[in-house]
């Protein structure tokens, strides 16, 4: 038998209690610390024992084992980044061909025909696109260029700058003469001066529309381009100077340092201020849609009546509510929702507009009496923030100051962003709910009407030339392709969509790049189509990298980089230009530490680079063959869509007899079976 004394000794060397289950989050208050519970612990050994600690050293203890955790999670989930990181596969990075350096900060480019136009301080430049060699600068300005336009007229370019001050003017270039057109809008009073916000230029360069802003308003200005006439005038010119001032202006044009540069270029360019030029003809004048108001009209036929040969039909303006409906109308949305109200009234901003230029269509209601030539413009479409509606305005009009649509195309929301392709016969309006309607102004119907999916909103719509994918790889038809529709849709989360329409088919929607969630460098902020590739789109990231993308795999093809010494100094809001006629693109590129030293925007030098797509060995194979002749396509079956319709028609009749020959195959089968049970049925029936 043990004694008092050695059972108590015994007791005394039984292993304390230690806490069991995982560590949980820490109380602020001592009163939601937990409290020991003999339940929750469990045995350890005599070589484990440990006291247990008092408050608030235990609370101090379960917090530096809490953050311990905390951290090694952080760790391990970087860690399993990190290893992805590596496993992914990087695409091939291609350097530039060449590289032209330039005294100061470009703020602007544009590609047309064989020659770049950059703008930035004090006027633009003309570069050589094949040398990379300045042939020409026009430096006459007391402020910078902000943006520039160069429009492809056929043997002539148009180049419309816009400076800092919101001054817009057009230049005719032909041959080796560069020659002023017009400021749009410079005033002699600076007060009454107006701002340039936008400009198009319709394909061909028949009309010129300019969004002018001033004065707490904003409207928009068309003018028709006597196009023929500047080509008549330049190539036979009428001085408009006296001779004397004539003779100055050239001696003043051989001490140019510019123009005595260029001499030792290939090509010589001087700028012809001696030659006057046609001016442009405007046409009319469009403002902003007036608010819907309470109506005077006392009947429904009265207001249909105000109505000249249905002009503005579905805008909204000719209607019949009364004012007294939208007040009570307005008091009832403000007695719903007057707290989310109160204080948060804002001065509404201007409504912006965004125009293209139309071909004729069968779509658009034009006066009997006016005769389009087939293929030139002849429709202005107009859509302004925040409105359901797309207007459209004839340019053949007979009197100026008429600015009532033609027609009005109503949506179920606003229309966010508006598109036409690069041949003018495509149409997509994309909407504030995520809906977009696809129209053929060629064939005048509608290709269909497709969802983004659940909060994704249009950002910009991105045309391609249609493409197909035979035996793996992307070509074009040789042939036209009618209504046949791709566009790439960058949508406000960064996510990258393909969209496809054919015919009647119902059109397809899918999802070339996800929103990205975790690497939220990578979200893509500006995308360009590759004409010279089929299906190949360059997709600009926020992180400053240049990926060719192939949105038929989809998957990246490669990518473009300057040199390590270059960076791109504003990555999301990137300065390119991608050519139309050749496989190429500009990027312009900034040295990080000449921009950090530089005091001010004029001293700081940076270059252009070329990226020439046929130079780099991954693209030799795709530059190959871009197109399929339209007899591989004819004896191909995998392109039903590019076959006649007579051919469609024969196939399909094909199809039928093949089926009639079947069926009455199948119906001889089943007319034997019958015949054999009837058989069997009358063997069983004498039997009974």
């Amino acid at each position: 038998m043990t004694s008092p004394q050695g059972s108590r000794t015994q007791k005394m060397k039984l292993p304390i209690f230690t806490r069991k289950g995982t560590l949980e989050g820490l109380s602020l208050t001592e009163e939601d610390w937990s409290k020991d519970d003999e339940g929750d612990y469990i045995f350890k050994g005599p070589d484990q024992e440990l006291d247990p600690l008092p408050q608030p050293y235990r609370m101090i203890n379960k917090l530096v084992d809490y953050l311990f955790d905390c951290s090694w999670e952080i760790i391990e989930e970087r860690d399993t980044s990190r290893k992805a990181e590596l496993s992914r596969i990087q695409p091939t990075i291609y350097a530039p061909v060449m590289e032209s350096k330039l005294n100061n900060l470009p703020n602007c480019m544009a590609l047309s025909q064989d020659y770049v136009f950059i703008g930035g301080t004090r006027g633009f430049s003309i570069y050589s696109l094949y040398n990379a060699k300045r042939i020409y600068a026009w430096e006459k300005l007391k402020v910078d260029v902000t943006s520039i336009w160069a429009t492809d007229l056929g043997s002539d370019i148009l180049i419309a700058p816009v400076d800092e001050m919101g001054i817009i003017r057009l230049f005719y270039f032909y041959k080796d003469g560069l020659y002023l057109i017009k400021a749009i809008n410079e005033v002699d009073d600076t007060s009454k001066q107006t701002t340039c916000v936008k400009m198009e230029i319709s394909e061909g360069g028949d009309f010129a529309a300019f969004l002018l802003q001033g004065a707490g308003e904003i409207w928009l200005d068309v003018y028709r381009l006597p196009k023929e006439s500047w080509l008549k005038e330049v190539e036979h010119p009428q001085s408009a100077l006296n001779p004397k001032k004539r003779v100055r202006q050239l001696q003043l044009n051989a001490l140019d340092p510019m123009t005595a540069d260029s001499l030792e270029m290939d090509i010589n360019i001087c700028f012809r201020g001696d030659v006057r030029l046609s001016l442009p003809v405007f046409i009319m004048k469009i403002k902003p849609p007036k608010p819907v108001t309470g109506t005077a009209f006392k009947t429904p036929l009265e207001a249909f009546a105000k109505i000249e040969e249905c002009c503005g039909l579905g805008s909204g303006q000719n209607h019949f509510i009364k004012e007294i409906w939208w007040e009570q109308r307005a008091a009832t949305f403000k007695a719903t929702y007057k707290q989310r109200l109160d204080g948060a009234w804002e001065e509404e901003p201007l409504s912006m507009a965004t125009f293209h230029f139309l071909l004729p269509s069968c779509l658009i209601a034009m006066p009997a009496e006016v005769k389009n030539p087939p293929g030139v413009t002849c429709v202005l479409g107009v859509r302004w923030t925040g409105s359901h509606n797309f207007f459209l305005y004839s340019l053949n009009r007979t009197f100026k100051g008429k600015s009532e649509p033609e027609s009005v195309w109503p949506c179920a929301a606003p229309i966010v962003v508006s598109q036409l392709s690069h041949c003018g016969s495509y149409l997509v309006l994309a909407c504030e709910d995520g809906v977009l309607t696809l129209w053929d102004l060629d064939k005048g119907l509608s290709l269909g009407v497709i969802a983004l999916p659940e909060k994704c909103v249009c950002q910009s719509i991105h045309f391609l030339k249609y493409f197909l994918v035979h035996k793996g790889r992307n070509v074009y038809p040789e042939g036209p392709a009618k209504s046949q529709v791709k566009c790439v849709l960058l949508c406000t989360d960064a996510s990258l969509h393909l969209v496809a329409a054919s015919g009647t088919q119902k059109p397809t929607l899918s999802t070339l790049v996800e929103r990205p969630v975790q690497r939220l460098d990578e979200a893509i902020c500006a995308v360009a189509p590759v004409r010279a590739f089929p299906g190949m789109v360059l997709i600009f990231s926020s992180n400053g990298s240049v990926q060719l993308m192939d949105v038929a795999k989809p998957q990246t093809v490669c990518a473009f980089a300057p040199p390590r010494r270059y960076l791109l100094a504003v990555p999301w809001k990137p300065v390119f230009a991608v050519s139309v006629h050749h496989p190429c693109f500009l990027l312009r590129g900034d040295h990080p530490d000449e921009i950090g030293s530089a005091s001010k925007a004029d001293d700081i030098p940076a270059s252009v680079f070329y990226f020439n797509f046929e130079a780099y060995p991954l693209l030799e194979d795709i530059a190959r063959k871009r197109t399929i002749s339209q007899t591989d396509m004819l004896d191909n079956v995998a392109f039903p869509q590019a076959l006649p319709l007579e051919k469609r028609c024969e196939i399909l009749l094909q199809k039928r007899f093949q089926k009639l020959a079947s069926d009455k195959a199948k119906e001889r089968e089943h007319c034997t079976r019958l015949q054999r049970y009837s058989l069997l049925l009358q063997k069983e029936n004498p039997k009974k």
